[in-house]
């Protein structure tokens, strides 16, 4: 460990402004997904936002050379900085205590993958047992490290994370080239198996995983994200898949060829990836509900749920009194919380517009999804060819968030 030299000419401050700026390329909290999601916020409900907390790398040079990654190794107009384990946990203890809500210790892969995932481990444990830090440790996982080196790491951190990239295997040659599916699923499965044998046995393990999905990469369809993130889901308990759009901002070497200037991703589909996803998590809907095989893509006017609605106007309009719980979320303008509400306030008497009203339940948009004892007051908007229009109020919070820096929307609401 001691073999590692810090470079005289950069300070802290100078490195953690080099750390403000690598924290760009990588994703992995909970505020990023929620606040995107807000951004165009309908009624589809989003878990609990943690705050940001901030990113603390050990290191900055890659040996990996990923074209979208300003760590890469054959990015050489910048300066590049490395931590010993001691400076990486008292910078991402002092951080952490500045600012309330826990630390992501992560890294650029120094040497190879499992010298840097012990570099964390040995960070993360000295954070733990010697600056005695008992706030929450988000730390990352090197593609291809060693189980063992993942359960040191987990020992000490609260969540673990390897970023899959991207939505196709073909992907990784595209914009990863020293990446395979292979060396990224194992680590995965070996955190996901760890965290179920800790829970079981009682151990100290992390007890979340997380990932990154880099949506664009490969002029992949949203029906092919949606059904890889519902599996990694499935399969390796993930606590959340985390999107960001794929943007080729540095020339890379090695990658002449690939194009990749033409693949720019924008912004606002990731808040639309967003929503489906939770209406994958919190909803019950299926990758086939929001993106069947008639239209793959996600729509930039209309949220996934709204979406769904106008490809099923036959259920509609719904009764108010009647309608079961998966049945009022699927309206659009309802969402869990207001159903839930509306189950409460049927137990003690019959729910009628001006119910619905008192109850606060945004009528702007439902109005034309339901009946309420009978009584109908949508007019003939639920079988025009305008019913489109009353749905698409989130197109101003995509303009919004379109209206944002690159930066202010790669970090937004972290």
């Amino acid at each position: 460990m001691s073999s590692i030299i810090i470079p005289k000419n950069l300070d802290i401050g100078e490195k953690i402004a080099l750390m403000s700026e690598d924290a760009k390329f990588e994703v992995g909290t909970d505020g990023d997904a929620e606040s995107t999601a807000i951004l165009c916020a309908s009624d589809i409900k989003a878990k609990p936002a943690l705050p940001k907390i901030p990113k603390i790398y050990v290191a900055s040079k890659c040996i990996f050379n990923c074209a979208y990654c300003g760590c890469r190794c054959s990015r050489e107009e910048r300066g590049n900085y490395y931590n010993t384990p001691v400076d990486v946990a008292k910078m991402a203890v002092d951080m952490a205590i500045r600012n309330g809500h826990g630390v992501f210790v992560s890294s650029a892969i120094y040497k190879n993958p499992n010298y840097t995932q012990e570099l964390i481990a040995e960070s993360v444990k000295i954070m733990r047992e010697q600056l005695y830090y008992k706030g929450f440790i988000h730390a990352k996982v090197m593609p291809s490290a060693d189980p063992l080196l993942i359960a040191k790491t987990g020992q000490y951190a609260n969540r673990l994370s390897v970023n899959i990239e991207v939505a196709q295997s073909l992907g990784y040659n595209r914009i990863a080239k020293q990446k395979s599916k292979e060396i990224i699923l194992t680590p995965m499965r070996s955190i996901s198996d760890q965290i179920l044998t800790a829970k079981y046995e009682g151990n100290i393990f992390a007890t979340t995983q997380t990932t990154q999905l880099m949506a664009g990469s490969t002029n992949e369809d949203d029906r092919t994200i949606m059904r890889l993130s519902n599996a990694l889901y499935d399969k390796y308990h993930l606590k959340r898949v985390y999107y960001t759009a794929f943007q080729y901002r540095y020339e890379a070497k090695g990658y002449e060829n690939e194009n990749l200037k033409l693949t720019q991703t924008p912004y606002w589909r990731m808040a639309r990836l967003y929503q489906a996803d939770r209406l994958l998590q919190l909803y019950g809907f299926t990758p086939d509900d929001v993106t069947p095989d008639e239209s793959p893509f996600l729509q930039e006017d209309i949220d996934p749920k709204a979406a769904w609605a106008l490809r099923h106007m036959a259920m509609y309009p719904v009764e108010i009194n009647k309608a079961d719980f998966k049945t009022l979320i699927r309206v659009p303008g309802i969402g869990i919380t207001y159903a839930k509400r509306i189950l409460e306030v049927r137990r003690y008497c019959i729910v009628t517009h001006d119910v619905l009203k008192k109850m606060r339940v945004p009528l702007k948009r439902s109005i034309y999804f339901i009946t309420c004892n009978g009584k109908y007051q949508g007019g003939n908007m639920l079988f025009s060819p305008f019913i489109r229009s009353t749905l698409t109020t989130g197109s101003n919070q995509i303009s919004i968030f379109n209206s944002l820096t690159v930066d202010e929307q790669l970090s937004c609401g972290e």
